[in-house]
């Protein structure tokens, strides 16, 4: 799944009109971020990438409807795009566990992405251990159930948001751990220094294991434009050698 989102931020967030995206959806991803940190721009961005000519629909879970579509996220939203995207807003975990336990007995094309934003908020209701195993291993198997249905040399990619404090205590930490076991490849949004009106990322994307690790910053300007650029660009920013560990918070 990290190839997808890899071709959004190589291309500097655009869904191009009449692009094919064929590449196989790869190990499940957790996409993490403080709050505001831009995860819902960047899985919408996904969605769009997704939705292009020749794939199957994309299924976006949120526990709330979206109070506007984020900016810079394709080239003017292409409408083609947006009809592909089906929006579901389980509002409690029991009727997520729901919605997902029956996606088997759902009618039409099977998804060739599934989007869950704001983990945590259900997390929050049953944040036991067993609970965070439970959804996270439902959210593999409605995967790999869509997988199935698309047929050979056709996966269904999932990416899945998780909001993260600045300071986490050491259950958090375990917690993290726990979800990871699950969701093999990670990408990062960190806090960067931003100019006045401007809010700054710096993204670390690591593929679990299908290749190397790779950064970009990514700006969200006044308009709400997202600009995204190759982190090697910034090299003499003395923060650009800050973490370098495969796992964990860079």
């Amino acid at each position: 799944m990290a190839e997808t989102l890899r071709r959004v931020l190589s291309r500097g967030g655009a869904a191009w009109p009449g692009e094919e995206s064929t590449a196989e959806a790869g190990p499940p991803l957790l996409l993490l971020g403080a709050p505001g940190s831009g995860k819902t721009a960047l899985l919408f961005a996904a969605a769009l990438d997704a939705a292009g000519e020749g794939r199957g629909p994309v299924l976006f879970l949120t526990r709330r409807p979206l109070q506007s579509l984020p900016c810079g996220t394709g080239a003017a939203l292409d409408p083609m795009r947006l009809q592909k995207i089906r929006f579901q807003y389980p509002p409690s975990t029991q009727e997520l566990f729901r919605l997902l336990c029956s996606a088997h007995e759902t009618p039409g094309p099977a998804p060739s992405l599934l989007l869950l934003d704001g983990l945590e908020e259900y997390l929050a209701e049953d944040p036991g251990p067993e609970e965070s195993a439970y959804l996270a291993a439902l959210l593999l198997d409605t995967a790999a159930h869509f997988s199935h249905r698309l047929g050979p040399g056709r996966d269904c990619g999932l990416v899945v948001a998780l909001q993260t404090q600045e300071e986490a205590d050491s259950g958090d930490a375990l917690h993290l751990a726990l979800l990871q076991r699950y969701f093999p490849a990670g990408c990062w949004l960190q806090p960067d220094a931003s100019g006045p009106g401007e809010h700054r990322l710096r993204v670390c994307l690591e593929p679990g294991g299908l290749g190397p690790r790779t950064e970009w910053q990514v700006t969200f300007q006044p308009g709400g434009e997202m600009k995204i650029t190759p982190w090697h660009t910034h090299a003499g920013d003395p923060s650009s050698d800050k973490g370098s560990s495969s796992r964990g918070h860079p």
